[in-house]
């Protein structure tokens, strides 16, 4: 994530992975302020068995462009709401990427979706990883059913 200030928005998404028990890293760089931190960490990434990375920014949302531009692993942009234009400048950063600097992107704040995008990829090369979200997903449309005949 670009800043600390980002950490509510990605808890949702980690809490999910816990829940997987796909293990994860979070870390803190700035495309703007931590150049060389964000291209090392994304440089480096497969090298410490990641598979996908995740990228929260907000305002401008550089840093999940500059991640993609350093990595060949799946990027994931996460645009954090926020600024003068409360998200949208975010989300266009992430979704306008020039050609050959693909970044995924999930909705506003989405870490969630973000994080169930990150172990759907996993998941394609991981069976037990398949099995534990096919499982997770089914809770939830359980619960939703549920939901549903607590109304009549």
């Amino acid at each position: 994530m670009g800043s600390a200030s980002d950490i509510p928005v990605i808890e949702k998404g980690v809490k999910v992975l816990d829940e997987l028990g796909i293990p994860y890293e979070v870390a803190i760089a700035s495309a703007h302020r931590t150049p060389r931190d964000v291209e090392g960490y994304a440089v480096n990434a497969s090298k410490r068995g990641i598979m996908v990375i995740i990228a929260a920014a907000g305002l401008s949302a550089a840093l999940p462009g500059v991640v993609a531009a350093a990595t060949n692993l799946p990027v994931i942009g996460i645009p954090v709401k926020g600024g003068a234009l409360d998200g949208l400048d975010a989300l266009l950063s992430v979704t306008q990427m020039p050609p050959g600097v693909p970044v995924g992107s999930v909705g506003l704040n989405a870490s969630l979706n973000a994080c169930l995008m990150a172990a759907r990829i996993i998941a394609i090369n991981d069976r037990e990883i398949s099995e534990r979200l096919e499982a997770w997903t089914k809770e939830r449309a359980s619960a939703v059913a549920e939901s549903r005949s607590k109304l009549a």
